[in-house]
């Protein structure tokens, strides 16, 4: 599968790292759900995820919409081995987001954390710090 440019995966590790740009609305969360389960789909292995929104500039969601994403993410996810969803938010709605994300996938093979920084990141999923380092620090 031909990822995006803000989409990285690495099958050795179980890592996907999506870095968004711009504005995070219902079609770019559409978008990367897509990526997911089709990597999801074509895996028998489980993977983490790393989302770093620091690039984002605008939030267009909504409370309803968050709910029913998070829902179906966990409906899709069921039965498959527990992985873990890093978020880095510094923009105070999208920690409200994510924040609401985490408290919908309680209890299901998604353990989603919200964070402001890297290094708890990198020690949570148990990953070099260099991976999720910004793309800007890390020259890429």
């Amino acid at each position: 599968m031909k990822l995006p440019s803000d989409v990285e995966f690495d099958q050795d590790i179980g890592l996907l790292i999506y870095r968004p740009k711009g504005i995070i609305n219902e079609a770019e969360i559409n978008r990367v759900i897509g990526i997911i389960e089709g990597i999801e789909a074509g895996s028998q292995q489980p993977f983490n995820r790393f989302s770093d929104t620091s690039e984002t500039h605008e939030v267009e969601l909504n409370f309803q919409y968050v709910i029913h994403a998070s829902l179906h993410r966990r409906l899709t996810h069921r039965g498959r081995a527990s992985v873990k969803s890093a978020i880095l938010a510094t923009d105070t709605t999208l920690i409200h987001y994510a924040r609401l994300l985490a408290l919908l996938t309680q209890g299901s093979s998604i353990k989603v954390h919200v964070y402001q920084d890297r290094t708890e990141i990198a020690e949570w999923l148990g990953v070099p710090i260099e991976l999720i380092a910004s793309e800007t620090s890390s020259g890429s």
